[in-house]
């Protein structure tokens, strides 16, 4: 660590003690021209007799204890651990009399004082290889961030499992039913519960595929395959869906700004972009959803960055207080069913795009989103 001189309490140089560097030690901190409290993680580290000798910014922060009261303290009163079942993690480790071949803790979750769960590793630093150890650098995170994925997690698996428990009751009830007492039934009423069936089958196969997309795009791995897209067409196709399905023709508006550029995008993702939105703005919204495609204006005047497409409805629109939590997973606009992950999947694929999506409020009230495609290479050239 860096050689430190007497600072007032509470500077950085009151963090470290001074130390010195035998020959042969790599370059400290201080060489490489970083100070530890510039560390994201908290950073303790003792030296050859067992005496703290750095304690940064993150560690006063995520132990709540003061560097100056750590300074010169041995570790284990410096840095006071214990794992699970309540031992004392430095009694168990003995990090200057354990084996001379050891040179590193694993992270694992240890608690301080009070109770508070923190993520621990440890490294054991010798002069020569199973020599003494002339230092025990060891760095702290806070467990929160860990936490709150796991939370997000368990609400994930708890989400799928309700939403499969509904459908899979139904196509097990009705296929034991037609199996147990076929012959029984007429056959509008045989028609009608596979058709039930098959609905079930397709919801389930629905979720299952948005597992996947979710699973995809948190890893990074979410595959496009770039094709040209015209992007108006798509659209109207999403419209005569709906028309045919029983929705009026004049609740759809649709206005395409020409000319376009030319739109290189995976077609298949933006189906589904375009799927999510409308289906939003028809289920949620009310009066007439507007979808207006047009160029979208570039910094340099004269040329298009590509494409823009908004979906607007004149409904009840979004509450201000929830426009920040719109594209986060299981926000649900009402509570008239869905699992809530899709417009978390929609600013997936949109992001994995290169472009961008947002929420406002429309001009007629309702509820807009407004998604920006970049010109791209087609997939032969990217």
């Amino acid at each position: 660590m860096s050689v430190g001189t007497s600072s007032a309490p509470g500077s950085r140089e009151a963090r470290r003690a001074p130390a010195s560097r035998p020959p042969g030690e790599r370059a400290d901190l201080a060489g490489l021209g970083i100070d530890p409290d510039d560390l994201p993680d908290g950073l303790v580290v003792a030296d050859e007799h067992g005496r703290v000798i750095c304690f940064n910014a993150a560690a006063e922060r995520v132990t709540a204890r003061r560097a100056a009261d750590a300074l010169g303290e041995p570790l284990e009163r410096a840095l006071p651990l214990e794992d699970l079942e309540g031992r004392r993690w430095w009694q168990l480790t003995d990090p200057y009399g354990g084996l001379a071949i050891r040179v590193r803790q694993p992270e694992r979750n240890l608690l301080l004082p009070g109770g508070r769960e923190v993520l621990v590793s440890a490294r054991y630093v010798r002069v020569r290889p199973t020599g003494p150890v002339h230092r025990v650098v060891v760095t702290l995170r806070d467990t929160e961030a860990r936490r709150r994925t796991e939370r997000s997690h368990a609400e994930l698996i708890a989400t799928v499992a309700h939403e499969l428990r509904s459908p899979l009751t139904s196509v097990k009830g009705f296929t034991a039913t037609l199996l147990a007492k076929w012959a029984r039934f007429t056959d509008d009423q045989k028609r009608l519960m596979l058709e039930t069936v098959d609905a079930d089958a397709d919801r389930v196969t629905r979720l299952i595929a948005e597992l996947l997309d979710i699973s995809r795009i948190d890893s990074g791995r979410l595959e496009l395959r770039r094709q040209r897209v015209d992007i108006g067409a798509a659209v109207g196709r999403h419209i005569q869906a709906y028309v045919a399905a029983g929705q009026p023709a004049d609740r759809f508006l649709l206005r395409v700004q020409q000319p376009l550029p030319d739109l290189w995008a995976d077609p298949d993702k933006i189906d589904q972009v375009l799927s999510n939105l409308i289906e939003n703005a028809v289920r949620h919204g009310e009066g007439t959803v507007t979808i207006d495609v047009t160029p979208a204006a570039s910094p340099r005047e004269g040329e298009d960055a590509g494409t823009s497409v908004t979906v607007s409805d004149e409904g009840p629109g979004i509450p201000e207080e929830s426009m920040n939590r719109v594209f986060t997973r299981f926000w649900r606009g009402s509570k008239r069913g869905g699992t809530g992950l899709g417009l978390y999947i929609v600013k997936g694929i949109v992001e994995a795009h290169g472009g961008t999506i947002t929420v406002g409020r429309a001009p007629g009230g309702g509820a807009e989103f407004r998604f920006t495609l970049p010109v791209a290479a087609p997939a032969f050239l990217a």
